[in-house]
């Protein structure tokens, strides 16, 4: 720390150090951004992210040196409010929708924000998922009403030309969240999507998909989505995300998408084997949504949160330091079946830090 501002070295971890910030008003410092590389500095699409949080705030306060290897955030408060924001093509729609789905909430107004570029790339969640499984661990700590996310158009990397709507109604105070009974996986949806390619595409990936999924339970259904004309964005490109739910509505996702000279069927098999893959590691929420939900838990009202998870990746062991810097909330993590050597789930509580929306009741 220095004075009062939370001080960070390197481009890692960037955005959820930003919505840590506004969350909590606390000043942030990240210095030495990629001051080592051959382009030093921000890459366009972080930019862009500071640009849309610009937006969504009022009052926020951001400061970029001038080789852009080190940024001052001032945070405002969470204003919300019907916006428009394009995004670089270098990262998808997903990069940007991310911190914004762990702002949103606490805004002044219900968000109505339409982002427009890539949905779907290989490097953060798809438009699919955060429909199908983000929005639903919202739903977890009582944000429910008005939630959703459209896909207008869907844009495949490199030139997208997709476009998506995503609503978000406020909240005074999130849920304390008691999630520890994984139960059993009961059905397997997915969406497997084709745009300018043939529709036959889509349909192989969900055959080839099905040859291995048919194996575990018969409660399988697998859409197919086909895009034509203008909604289909501007490059070809197909993809399949598939999530499972469990009886006690655990949510496990994964994805793939189309890569130049592979075949449909075997993109279909990596997100299969991708999905068995998460599913085995057991736990109420999959590896990609951890810091989501550990947020959240952390802003719970002032009662004991406890979550049944797997074993922390190295961006959650990071974010749960970071927690720690802006909220002074530690987690205690034990082993959820401590009689059980085999099992790697863990147990994780904490004590919520009774985070109430002010900004609403500025209104």
């Amino acid at each position: 720390m220095v004075g009062s501002a939370i001080q960070y070295s390197g481009h890692q971890y960037f955005r959820h150090r930003l919505a840590l910030s506004i969350l909590s008003g606390k000043t942030l410092k990240i210095d030495k951004i990629r001051s080592e590389d051959k382009n030093p500095g921000l890459r366009d699409f972080e930019i862009s992210l500071l640009r849309l949080l610009e937006k969504v705030t009022n009052g926020t306060v951001i400061e970029i040196s001038v080789t852009g290897t080190a940024i001052l955030v001032k945070p405002g408060i969470i204003a919300g409010g019907p916006l428009v924001h394009d995004c670089p093509l270098s990262r998808s729609i997903g990069y940007f929708l991310e911190p914004i789905i762990m702002l949103a909430p606490f805004a002044k107004r219900p968000l109505q924000l339409t982002l427009r570029g890539v949905t779907t790339d290989d490097n953060d969640l798809s438009a699919d998922l955060i429909r199908t499984v983000t929005l639903p661990h919202l739903q977890l700590f009582g944000i429910s009403d008005g939630l959703e996310l459209q896909i207008k158009k869907r844009g495949a990397p490199p030139a997208g030309g997709g476009e998506v709507q995503f609503l978000c109604p406020i909240v005074k105070q999130v849920k304390t969240l008691n999630f520890v009974e994984p139960g059993k996986i009961k059905r397997i949806r997915g969406i497997s999507h084709a745009v300018r390619v043939s529709p036959q595409f889509s349909n192989r990936m969900i055959e080839a998909a099905r040859s291995i999924l048919n194996r575990y339970i018969p409660d399988i259904y697998l859409y197919s989505d086909v895009y034509k004309g203008d909604e289909s964005g501007k490059s070809p490109g197909y993809a399949l995300s598939l999530l499972a739910e469990s009886t006690t509505s655990a949510l496990f996702c994964s994805e793939a998408i189309s890569q130049p000279g592979v075949a449909p069927e075997d993109i279909a098999l990596q997100a299969t084997r991708s999905l068995l893959s998460e599913i085995s590691k057991g736990g109420c929420v999959d590896q990609k949504h951890q810091s989501l939900v550990l947020l959240f838990m952390v802003l719970g009202s002032e009662d004991v949160g406890r979550c049944r998870m797997a074993e922390p990746t190295p961006r959650t062991i990071q974010f749960l330091r970071d927690v720690r810097d802006f909220f002074g909330t530690s987690f205690k993590i034990v082993s959820a079946e401590p009689g059980n050597s085999e099992s790697t789930e863990l147990l994780y509580s904490c004590y919520g830090t009774g985070h109430v929306n002010a900004n609403r009741n500025l209104a």
